[in-house]
């Protein structure tokens, strides 16, 4: 199976999305924006983000690293 670039972004966007997932640089910083700490919105913003990527990979990439034909033909 060769890799193509399409595998190396889907791949990037994967570590990006765990490693941005947690905000340690929000940590200890009291800042609230309508009312609630920076950091809650984050969250709410990095989940949207997820939810916005994971549809993007179930609509093409879906079967991407696995070879779909042999689970099928078992």
């Amino acid at each position: 199976m060769t890799r193509t670039w399409t595998d190396y972004l889907w791949g990037l966007a994967l570590a990006t999305l765990v490693a941005l997932a947690v905000p340690w640089f929000l940590w200890r910083d009291a800042t609230t924006v309508a009312g609630l700490p920076v950091w809650l919105w984050w969250h709410v913003g990095w989940m949207a983000l997820a939810s916005a990527t994971f549809y993007g990979f179930t609509r093409g990439a879906w079967d991407r690293w696995i070879d779909a034909e042999a689970i099928r033909h078992g």
